[in-house]
């Protein structure tokens, strides 16, 4: 008799909470109108494309469609792994992906605390102005440029380690082991820092003033204000972002990676997703293909959930 109470009480609540949001919706219409794209196009190009996932559980031939090819369980896995190439490839991303994280994250933070403290507006207005540019450049036209800049003959920057420097040997940035890693994290930072601060000078343009004005009084310093009140007043964006920066350490960077690499630099360069396109695409193995993407988006799945639960438990602050 109880249980049948409390689950006439649960399905009264559930229905009360359904005319609630309706009403909400209702309420806001225009806004709800505004949404709908959004939300049609993650469906359309999200959620919808998610059923090809199956191909990395099939031998798929084209000539027999995802649903004609024939079951073959894990084998795409077992055979991913078991190639060297691919090994190597997993190591490469989450060896570019954690140099990007450690020097590529705090990057725009401490741009954007640079640029808090310049009081000088036009000079503030044209620092930003540049340093956002490069956002807006595709890989495709900044390969081009640094290929120039970087060429071990001709290059601007092997020219000025050779006469300002005293460098001997020309620098093979883009066709040297020992350098290509290097190279990918100084220019993605030099193409995202700008843009990626944006969202902390919001943070930061949204503290209240107030809080300076006491600090001063108070005798605080400038160092001391950006210690005790700027950076506090960030943690909550810097480990949101962190949060999303770790879902995405299975993805090196694709568009920079494809445009800068060479197969002399396979060793160091080669990540998931140039791996993926050379097998899928280029030898036409979809089924491999899908079998690595989907392993990379469960580790990535599993990394986000990680990381939030840690960052709740030691900051107090999530995504969720």
């Amino acid at each position: 008799m109880t249980s049948t109470v409390l689950s006439h009480s649960r399905r009264k609540s559930a229905i009360a909470r359904f005319f609630s949001s309706f009403c909400g919706y209702k309420k806001h219409l225009a806004l709800t109108l505004m949404f709908l794209p959004v939300l049609v196009y993650f469906i359309v190009f999200k959620y919808v494309p998610m059923s090809g996932v199956i191909i990395a559980f099939k031998n798929y031939k084209i000539s027999r469609g995802i649903f004609g090819s024939a079951w073959c369980g894990l084998d795409n896995f077992t055979k991913a792994f078991a190639t060297p190439t691919f090994v190597r490839s997993v190591q490469n991303t989450l060896i570019i992906s954690s140099l990007k994280l450690l020097f590529g994250f705090p990057a725009p933070i401490i741009l954007a605390l640079m640029l808090n403290e310049v009081t000088h507006a036009p000079f503030k207005k044209t620092v930003q102005t540049i340093s956002y540019l490069p956002h807006f450049l595709s890989w495709v036209v900044l390969a081009g440029m640094f290929q120039q800049l970087l060429s071990p003959n001709n290059g601007a920057v092997n020219a000025v380690l050779r006469d300002v420097f005293g460098v001997k040997d020309s620098i093979y940035f883009l066709g040297d082991n020992h350098y290509f890693r290097g190279t990918l994290i100084m220019t993605d930072i030099w193409k995202n820092v700008g843009w990626s601060s944006i969202l902390y000078l919001a943070t930061i343009t949204s503290i209240d003033p107030a809080l300076y004005e006491a600090a001063t009084v108070d005798g605080a310093t400038r160092w001391q204000c950006t210690r005790y009140i700027t950076v506090p007043s960030l943690v909550s964006t810097i480990v949101v972002m962190l949060i999303l920066n770790v879902g995405s350490i299975m993805d090196a960077g694709f568009d920079q990676v494809l445009n800068l690499y060479n197969s002399a630099v396979y060793q160091t360069g080669d990540i998931i997703d140039t791996y993926v396109y050379r097998y899928g695409l280029g030898d036409m193995k979809y089924s491999l293909a899908t079998a690595v993407g989907l392993f990379k988006n469960v580790i990535a799945f599993v990394l986000v959930v990680g990381t939030n639960l840690i960052a709740r438990r030691i900051s107090g602050e999530g995504i969720w």
